[in-house]
């Protein structure tokens, strides 16, 4: 009978390279990706010359809508096992990069290809104000794909990982009565509950203390062994750092870098001089 080789890690070498092949399939594909708003109403004041500019610069469109051009042409292919930081100044176009990836915003021009079925941290999980933490528990797991039988199996360990129950029943109390903090911690533990194909994150590690953000990077590092792909838009430097592998730097819907975390962070806090 032969033996499989094995690889130094104790694999055989068949599952190294399956392990290795897995890094190379593709999860997210965008391709000149352009996404533009459309908002009713312009500058007030005809005679104003803001007004006469907008005028000009709205001649031959819809009358009366001004249109916010958010995501400019940008191009990437993410990969599975991948951690993916999204970093810029505000209105850069990180948040609405992820709504045009989770299909939640049409695209004006160009293609967004997944494999899978993205999850948008705040909205597959979205929580209702009048019903009690533990109410959202289900209704956002159901939600998710999740059966109710995973729910019930799965549900301590989502209390237990928000932390919200540590100086009081609060999972049992309305969502009303929650602090936004709280909330959040809540809403990224019921997401983050289930495995996903690829997995959005816009903001949620930013609230809530030093230990529940170091258990939310451990929970973001499983899932990328899972063979999932974690997008991470953050305002923090050191958790994009201590989380994501890549990142892609957006300035003015324009994609500005991709490459290794290191290196295009080094080049962003150059350019905020952070």
């Amino acid at each position: 009978m032969a033996v499989a080789e094995k690889s130094s890690d104790g694999k055989s070498a068949a599952a190294a390279a399956r392990s290795d092949a897995d890094r190379w399939v593709p999860t997210v594909i965008a391709e000149e990706l352009h996404i533009v708003y459309r908002v009713n109403g312009g500058p007030r004041g005809k005679g104003s010359a803001t007004a006469a500019l907008s005028r000009m610069v709205r001649r031959g469109g819809e009358k009366g809508v001004r249109k916010v051009h958010a995501v400019r042409g940008v191009t990437f292919t993410a990969y599975r096992g991948e951690a993916i930081g999204l970093i810029g100044s505000n209105g850069s176009g990180k948040s609405t990069l992820l709504k045009a990836v989770a299909g939640l915003i049409p695209a004006e021009r160009g293609k967004v290809y997944t494999d899978g079925q993205p999850s948008l941290l705040g909205v597959n999980a979205a929580l209702m104000n009048d019903l009690t933490g533990e109410r959202n528990v289900i209704l956002g797991g159901l939600a998710m794909g999740m059966s109710r039988e995973q729910i019930r199996e799965r549900y301590q360990g989502i209390v237990d990982f928000s932390g919200i129950n540590e100086k009081g029943d609060f999972i049992t109390l309305p969502m009303r009565t929650y602090s936004s903090g709280m909330a959040a911690r809540l809403r990224f533990s019921i997401a983050a509950a289930k495995d996903h194909d690829v997995l959005m994150i816009d903001e949620a590690l930013a609230t809530g203390d030093k230990k529940f953000q170091k258990r939310s990077e451990a929970r973001i590092r499983e899932l990328r062994k899972e063979a999932g792909t974690v997008f991470l838009v953050s305002h923090n430097n050191k958790s994009i750092r201590d989380t994501c592998d890549r990142v892609l730097w957006l300035e003015h819907g324009e994609l500005r870098l991709d490459g290794p975390t290191d290196e295009v962070l080094k080049e962003y806090e150059k350019f905020t001089g952070k």
